[in-house]
This record gives C-alpha cells, sequence and structure tokens, in this order.
C-alpha cells in the first residue's frame, strides 16, 4: 500500500496542499525553515495513524475553517477527516465504509514517524528486527548462554589468576623432603640404631673382658712361680680355655673389627627440628597445590571459551538461515549489525536504508515512510537512496530545508511554491535585498 495522492488545508503551518507522489523512490519537499514542511508530514501521519497522531494544535492559527484530509491510497481506499471534531470517513474499493480499524491493517505506525524507531536503542532495534524474522526467543536463549558461560568463565579466569599468584608468592624449600616427617618413625629408627650400637658394644665388652682375664692369669703365673708344679695342671687347664678362647678372641677380634656404628646425628637433628623441617614440607605442598589447582581452572577456562565459540556459531549459522528484510543485516551481543558496522558507525544513507527495510518488513503491505529533515543528506546521497527506494519498490515522502533542484515540491508560507530556475532565485534575492 502507498500514497497515491493528498490533498491537506489549514493543518497547522498548512494553508492548502496538493500532491501526487511517485509511487517509488523519493518525493521531497522543500521550502524554508518555518514554510510548512514539516506540517504536511504531519497532516498525513493524522490522516492514517488516527487521533494518536492528531497534533495538538491542528487547525491553522489564522484560519477560521477546520482542518480538512484527504488521501488516496493504491489500494483504492480513500481517507478524509474533516470539521471541528476530525471526523473520519475511509471509503474501501467496493465503496463501502469503514473506520481506522481498517487502515491499521494496511498502515504501520512507524512508517508515520520514521525516526521513532532510528531514535531507538541498537539493542531495541535488534529486538524488532529479531521479532520480525522470528528468531526473537531464540537468539536470547542463545545470548543469555553466552553470557552465563562468559560470566563463569570470566570467573574461573580470576579464581586461576589468583591461584598463580598466590602459589607465585609462597615459599619453596627444595631441600625439604616431599612429605612431613613422623616423629615417632625417627625415633623408631634412631632405637633401632641404638639397639644395634648397643650389641657392638657388648661384644666390645667382652673382648676386653677376656684380654684383661688373660692378662690377670699371666700376671699371678709370674708371680706364684713356686706354685708353678702344682698349678700346671691348672695352668694346662687355663691354656687349654686360653686356647678355646682365643679361638673365639680372634673370630670375635676379626668380627669387631669390621663393626661399623651407625650415625644418629641426622635423625637427632632431624627430630629436634622436625617442626621447622614439616613447616617446609607444608608450604611446598600447599605450593604444589595451588598450582595444579591454577591449571585446572585454565583447563576449564580453555573449555568454556571453546564452548561460546560454538554458542556464536550456532547463532551465526541461525541468523544466516533468516530471510533478513536486508542483506548483510545481522545482529551480535544483542547488537544491531548492518555490513558488520554498529548503527553509530553507519553512515546517514545506511541508517535510513536499515530503518526502512525493517519498518516495511514489520508490515509489508505498507511500502511506505514519512522522513523529516533530509537536508543533512547530501544530493548523491539522497540520489543514492532514491534509486534504492525504486529498486525495492517502496515510497518515501521527505522534507528539506532548500528551495533547489533537489526538490519535488516547494511550501512558501503554507501553500505549494512554484519551482524557480537558479536565475529567478537569484533575482528574488536581489528584490529581498539578500545577497
Amino acid at each position: 500500500m502507498k500514497i497515491t495522492q493528498f490533498e491537506l488545508e489549514n493543518v497547522k503551518r498548512v494553508k492548502a496542499v496538493a500532491m501526487e507522489p511517485a509511487l517509488n523512490g523519493l518525493t521531497v519537499i522543500g521550502g524554508k525553515n518555518g514554510q510548512g514542511k514539516t506540517s504536511v508530514l504531519d497532516a498525513i501521519a493524522w490522516a492514517l495513524g488516527g487521533e494518536s497522531y492528531r497534533p495538538t494544535n491542528a487547525q491553522r492559527d489564522d484560519s477560521v475553517l477546520p482542518p480538512k484530509l484527504h488521501v488516496v491510497l493504491d489500494n483504492g481506499i480513500v481517507v478524509d477527516r474533516t470539521g471541528k471534531n476530525s471526523s473520519l470517513r475511509v471509503t474501501d474499493p467496493s465503496g463501502k465504509l469503514a473506520g481506522q480499524k481498517l487502515l491499521d491493517e494496511f498502515v504501520e505506525k512507524l512508517a508515520l514517524d520514521l525516526p521513532k524507531f532510528m531514535q531507538q536503542s541498537s539493542r531495541d532495534k535488534a529486538k524488532t528486527l529479531l521479532r520480525i524474522i522470528g528468531m526473537e526467543e531464540e537468539l536470547k536463549r542463545l545470548d543469555d548462554q553466552e553470557q552465563q558461560t562468559y560470566n563463569r568463565r570470566r570467573t574461573l579466569g580470576q579464581i586461576a589468576d589468583q591461584k598463580a599468584k598466590y602459589a607465585e608468592g609462597l615459599a619453596e624449600f627444595k631441600e625439604a623432603p616431599d612429605e612431613p616427617l613422623s616423629a615417632g618413625m625417627l625415633i623408631e629408627q634412631q632405637q633401632e640404631i641404638m639397639r644395634k650400637n648397643a650389641a657392638n658394644q657388648a661384644k666390645r665388652d667382652m673382648l676386653a673382658q677376656l684380654e684383661s682375664q688373660r692378662k690377670s692369669l699371666e700376671a699371678r703365673y709370674s708371680e706364684i712361680g713356686e706354685l708353678i708344679d702344682g698349678l700346671k695342671k691348672q695352668l694346662k687347664q687355663v691354656d687349654a680355655e686360653i686356647t678355646e678362647t682365643g679361638t673365639k678372641q680372634i673370630a670375635l677380634m676379626s668380627e669387631v673389627a669390621e663393626l661399623t656404628d651407625e650415625d644418629t646425628h641426622d635423625l637427632e637433628e632431624q627430630i629436634a627440628q622436625i617442626d621447622q623441617i614439616n613447616a617446609k614440607v607444608r608450604a611446598n605442598i600447599e605450593k604444589r597445590r595451588a598450582r595444579d589447582e591454577a591449571e585446572k581452572l585454565r583447563g576449564e577456562y580453555e573449555a568454556m571459551t571453546d564452548e561460546i565459540e560454538k554458542i556464536r556459531s550456532a547463532r551465526t549459522q541461525l541468523l544466516n538461515g533468516a530471510n533478513m528484510p536486508l542483506s548483510e543485516l545481522s545482529v551480535e551481543q544483542g547488537e544491531l549489525l548492518y555490513k558488520g558496522k554498529a548503527w553509530d558507525c553507519m553512515s546517514g544513507s545506511e541508517r535510513l536504508r536499515v530503518a526502512v527495510s525493517i519498518v516495511q518488513a514489520i508490515n509489508p503491505q505498507c511500502r511506505f515512510v514519512l522522513l523529516d529533515g533530509l537536508e543533512a543528506m547530501d544530493m548523491d546521497t539522497m540520489h543514492e537512496f532514491g534509486a534504492w527506494l525504486e529498486e525495492k519498490g517502496l515510497q518515501a515522502i521527505c522534507t528539506r530545508v532548500g528551495t533547489d533542484g533537489g526538490c519535488d515540491l516547494i511550501i512558501e508560507d503554507g501553500i505549494v511554491a512554484e519551482k524557480r530556475t537558479k536565475d529567478e532565485e537569484k533575482a528574488a534575492q536581489w528584490q529581498k535585498g539578500v545577497f
């Protein structure tokens, strides 16, 4: 549905304006500031949109007649608003009368107020787009899933960094054993060594005792010469004993010579310093534990990074398969993008294309938009935008400040002025004293 004709009287600054806009492309209404350009768009929006679009002071200030609005649509519907109470008359192609409800089926509200859409946040624009293509809920689910995974990953990364810093800050004692020492085990080892050493000492004492006994007997033998004969028998017996004992003595001496006492100094030192040693062991264990935890968390962090990439890939595949109202439109992280650019990075022409495409997609039956303030666009860009509208079969009725050749209609003091050539415009400026 497009506008084929409109006639407006006594609305805001408009005295009387009638026009047949181009069905495809741009129709530009020009004029200087305060002459009634925007009033034309407001009147059309009021005629088609209903009372919610009625201007606060609808009737022209110096007019005794009420506003009169007449709009003809290309689907044959005729819209009239007339009289003090702005009574609405909608006539369908068959000649039957209807009301605002019928208009609402064809007219998209945002088409009557395109800046309302353009002034939305990028996220609101994205939501509108996703709602149109039927993916709002699915994309929201993926976005929520990604955000939750991202938050968990960020928390794990922070904890991993904290654990790593904590591990680096801990003291490390390379000379300490891997496990804490047991005082009972050390004492048991010490007692076992002391028992072995005591047995060794007993053997030494026995050898010393035998040697002392022999010396004592030899001394007696020397001192008691006269008793030699009487004691020969006894001597023989002692010699026999000595012989037998000598054999044992030699074996014992050999064994004693090979005896080696074990040193308990290290054990005694460890027992004395067991608390300090175990403190070092525990410090090393804590350092290893913190390092291991940091590595484990980093592994989980990387796994969540992969999960986020899978979610983003799923979103991309979902959007790639969507029927977008404009090619190269997309939504990432809840933001509307066109050609990979966010809204605030798009050119004015790109913003208009995006806005018009989305608004038209909301209600495909509505094939027109109203747009105020086109003077922000240079002539080349404006022509490019108009060519795109024609290519898409869309209609845009716009206003811009100016009276040059870029305007299809010029408003002066609320009425349609005849177009002037550049020479005529210059002559008029000379007459008014404007050089």
